[in-house]
């Protein structure tokens, strides 16, 4: 870690077995544990230079500081959506790469931002206050309401601080985690996809790998200038050791490990299966789609990938759930805590509710689960366009309101962001427009069924083909300026507005309102106020030194780079450039780009390339760095092996891997392949 890197205390404890488990806040950090498994110690100073050279990618990625002038170092797959704006029919970024010359070539990423957790502060007791001894309708409200009176309190346009409330523990603790959010974000580096994701879905969750799944963004000042990032990372030319630990800094997305078995049961039984069913069907098309022209298979290259590991993560969730053994464990660890609860007559008193409002928040769940997905959830008109005009229909009616009354997607707090990815000039494949959206009239047709209210109010006698052809070919809102003007003018704007896309929202609003207030009245609010007893009631029982699940916000956990036994065999933690020319077939998704070809000779056969580690992280970590005990960068988590996917329920140390690019392939890379030598000297490099 550079700059004000906080000096490293090698301690001489044994190490103790003790499972590498646990995605922590950095304000509760384990150090002690880490010391006595690993014999270091992680102080708060280290944290601290951590989280300031770890940021946040408002995409859903981490990425950290690799240099004062503002380098991003993330994954490729992290910026996919960038370069797929940046790129045209004359030039796929995609399958040519990138790589700016010079500061004056990098391109802007149309509405990427980046932020920087600078500060945090603990506002449990006041949400308490706030909502205490109210219904739980009421209580939600006025939970929200305070949430957002403190979000705005803390934001400050002058400076670009944008301040988010933050649940952990499921409402056991509340949050204000204040970030410095850069909204000019540019492309300064990135490989080819077929090397950024080689080996594509059949290696996906898979090891060994051989992925140079890197890329370089760089953050921009108000003024236009590259900005000023202090806080950077040096890199170990070497990579780690086996044996080494390390610790992963970023923002996984979300686990599940804290959800009762009944809200377990919800995903299992009802969410999973229909994630699955609707994205294999869409997969379908677009394969087939992306076999019409050139354009179109650059249109969906990069989506189709991202589908796959969605479906990919999904069916091997579903595997889990349906693992007996392991919800068996899930049933006792439950039965344990309600038994916990049971025999102290004052956790009784306060906590013995928490399952039944749980459950029955489920069971109303479950009753409105498809009309909220494809009407609220807008699972039934899928595409930009229509995103857009929901968009600006909502925002005209929420921006009336006073600020702790609106949706808490559209506080001052947030606007901003919303504003940015609004009016971003990203361009729209017309053609593909078509193809989503009306695949997802169809499924909406064919899950509600055509005797559904909103079915008639959406399609009333035209089919999913010719309304989603007529709403893409009228509507104006590809075009930026058309929305930006729809935005300033607001509710008279929205409501004279002809454009189809804007028509189909402002009917369908009312409706979908009143499904969004049905689900937080009956679903949420009791669930909010279940889950926070559930929380109180754990601490209570157990005490407070654990982890909460993961809310894509800032985390730290910690491992060794370790092999591990998968059916009689050891799967060892390295691979190495050799074994990548061989893996080579010549068509994809194993196939090598023309400059890895080139550059054979010049590439040593065993520079090491992946790795694996027993640290504990899950979606979101994509991009986060893998930083040895003396705060220097040794690798970028990219992946997980398949046995990771459980790991949004629970942790097995035994199989549970992170998946890294080692640095000594991203520094060889850079030489040798793609001739980087400003990138190389602005980096800092020790042995």
């Amino acid at each position: 870690m550079y700059a004000s890197r906080a000096a490293l205390v090698v301690l001489t404890l044994p190490a103790l077995s003790l499972a590498d488990e646990g995605m922590w806040t950095l304000d509760n950090f384990p150090s002690q544990a880490v010391a006595e498994r690993y014999g270091v110690q992680i102080d708060d100073a280290w944290l601290r230079d951590a989280r300031l050279a770890t940021a946040r990618l408002e995409n859903g990625c981490t990425g950290s500081f690799a240099s004062g002038d503002g380098l991003v170092l993330t994954n490729n797959h992290c910026v996919w959506g960038c370069v797929r704006n940046l790129s045209s029919a004359e030039r796929n970024l995609s399958d040519e790469g990138f790589l700016a010359a010079s500061r004056e070539e990098e391109l802007r990423c149309p509405g990427q931002q980046v932020s920087v957790l600078v500060n945090y502060e603990n506002v449990t007791e006041q949400i308490r206050a706030a909502a205490a001894d109210l219904p739980d309708a009421q209580a939600n409200d006025a939970r929200k309401a305070k949430l957002t009176a403190l979000e705005s309190a803390c934001s400050d346009d002058a400076s670009n601080l944008r301040c988010e409330a933050v649940t952990l523990y499921n409402g056991g603790q509340y949050f204000i985690y204040s970030y410095q959010r850069y909204d000019d974000v540019r492309l300064a580096f990135a490989p080819e996809l077929d090397i950024g994701a080689f080996g594509g879905d059949p290696d996906n969750f898979n090891f060994p790998r051989w992925c140079l799944d890197m890329s370089f963004l760089r953050v921009y000042d108000a003024d236009g200038n590259p900005a000023k990032t202090p806080n950077y990372l040096a890199w170990r030319a070497t990579g780690p050791e086996g044996g080494d630990p390390v610790i992963i800094t970023g923002h996984p997305g979300s686990t599940s490990r804290s959800l009762t078995v009944a809200e377990l049961a919800m995903l299992r039984e009802v969410e999973y299966p229909a994630f699955i069913e609707r994205y294999s069907e869409l997969r379908g098309r677009m394969l087939e789609w992306a076999l019409t022209s050139d354009e179109a298979a650059r249109t969906v290259q990069q989506r189709i990938l991202g589908i796959e590991n969605g479906l990919k993560v999904r069916r091997n969730a579903l595997r889990a759930l349906l693992d007996s053994e392991n919800m068996a464990r899930k049933v006792d660890a439950e039965n344990a805590l309600r038994k916990a609860v049971d025999d102290d007559p004052k956790l009784r008193e306060a906590y013995g509710e928490a399952w039944t409002l749980i459950e029955e928040a489920i069971t109303a769940y479950r009753n409105i689960h498809d009309e909220h997905l494809y009407i609220e959830y807008a699972a039934g008109l899928q595409g930009d366009l229509y995103g857009y005009a929901r968009t600006l229909v909502r925002a005209s009616i929420e921006r009336e309101k006073p600020n702790t009354e609106r949706y808490r997607e559209f506080t001052e707090a947030a606007l901003p962001q919303r504003e940015q990815r609004l009016l971003a000039a990203r361009p729209i494949n017309t053609d593909y427009e078509k193809l989503r959206l009306r695949f997802s009239l169809a499924k909406l047709r064919e899950s509600l069924g055509p005797d559904s209210e909103y079915v008639k109010l959406i399609l009333g006698s035209a089919s999913p083909e010719s309304l989603a052809q007529s709403l893409v070919d009228g509507s104006k809102l590809g075009d930026p300026e058309v929305r930006k003007a729809l935005w300033v003018d607001g509710r008279e704007a929205i409501d004279a507005s002809d454009d189809p896309m804007i028509a189909l929202a402002r009917r369908i609003e009312p409706k979908a309102r009143a499904l969004r207030e049905r689900y937080e009245t009956d679903v949420e609010a009791p669930q909010v106020r279940g889950t926070e007893m559930l929380a109180d009631a754990r601490f209570a029982a157990y005490g407070t030194d654990t982890y909460p699940d993961a809310t894509f916000t800032l985390r730290a956990t910690y491992g060794a780079v370790q092999s591990w036994e998968e059916r009689g065999e050891t799967i060892g933690p390295f691979t190495r450039t050799a074994r990548l020319f061989e893996r080579a077939t010549g068509e994809r998704p194993f196939l090598l780009p023309a400059s890895w070809e080139g550059a054979r000779e010049r590439l040593a056969d065993d520079t090491r390339f992946n790795f694996v580690a027993t640290t504990d992280i899950t979606g979101g970590n994509s991009g986060s760095p893998i930083i040895a005990a003396d705060g220097r960068l040794v690798g970028l988590a990219f992946d997980g092996n398949i046995h990771s996917i459980a790991g949004d329920f629970w942790f097995d140390e035994t199989t549970n891997r992170t998946v890294g690019v080692d640095t000594a392939i991203m520094l060889e890379a850079l030489e040798k392949v793609y001739g980087a030598e400003h990138l190389l000297k602005e980096l800092t490099v020790v042995p």
